[in-house]
């Protein structure tokens, strides 16, 4: 397997637990402190937020990488 192959693989594979896991913890974190709705909802809104920012920028850097 080439490994650049490789590489994008597994750095897909790896982003999407590490954001399942960041879910289950800011989940964990609004059912521990009580949050309530809003505060729940304002947790996962700043992590997708997150999340959105992190795709946006492998948008971009993929559309400059083009060849004119």
């Amino acid at each position: 397997m080439d490994p650049a192959l490789f590489e994008e693989w597994m750095m897909t594979l790896l982003i999407t637990a590490l954001v399942g896991l960041m879910g289950f913890i800011v989940w964990d974190l609004a059912k521990k402190s009580k949050a309530g709705r809003l505060g729940t909802i304002l947790l996962f809104s700043v992590l997708g937020l997150g999340i959105l920012t992190f795709v946006i920028k492998s948008v971009v850097i993929a559309y400059l990488e083009q060849p004119l």
